[in-house]
């Protein structure tokens, strides 16, 4: 199973590099109105976001309108996934791999304070069940967590199927460039 799942990382993150930037700048603008259209993001008081990384579907534009919007914004820390509140994007860090992280003194945010997380993840199949990058962080992550649950996504990271684990969690909505999936009830 690990042998296919590093196998459609590769093919995934292949996909993604092919797209041209005038494809990746449409789908990942039509993904975000999609998103901004959602009653839970109209509803929601608190975000817990990542910060993207080239060839995911960018987060910083939706990070500048939740705040906008008066929204708080929660971004992981990786190793612990521990979410912090962020004001801006110069309480971020550089860490391992070129991912951007909040600095240490950011004030944390609780699963119960969110009520919306954005889950990233490389591929996804129309039932909200997703190939992360390898960490398992989300995976220990959610089992508790109350709010609404969304995957942004470009149509190619969408597959038939995934190699399913007994701790794998799907997300309750998937958002692409022309739709968005309702993919659990809530």
């Amino acid at each position: 199973m690990k042998d296919n799942k590093k196998r459609l990382r590769q093919e995934v993150k292949s996909l993604l590099m092919g797209l041209t930037d005038g494809e990746h700048e449409e789908g990942s603008n039509r993904i975000a109105e999609n998103l901004f259209s959602l009653e839970e993001w109209k509803k929601a008081k608190t975000i817990g976001i990542t910060i993207s990384i080239h060839p995911e579907v960018p987060t910083e534009r939706i990070i500048e309108q939740a705040w906008s919007e008066g929204k708080e914004v929660a971004v992981p820390k990786c190793e612990t996934l521990q979410f912090k509140k962020i004001s801006s994007f110069k309480e971020l860090e550089s860490v391992y791999h070129g991912l951007l992280e909040p600095v240490a003194e950011t004030a944390k945010v609780t699963k119960s304070e969110m009520d919306v997380v954005i889950v990233p993840g490389l591929a996804f199949t129309k039932e909200g069940f997703r190939l992360g990058f390898g960490g398992g962080y989300y995976d220990r992550y959610l089992p508790g967590f109350k709010g609404t649950t969304m995957a942004l996504a470009y149509e190619i990271q969408l597959v038939d199927e995934l190699p399913i684990e007994m701790h794998d969690m799907a997300v309750d909505k998937l958002i692409t460039p022309s739709k968005v999936l309702q993919t659990s009830v809530q």
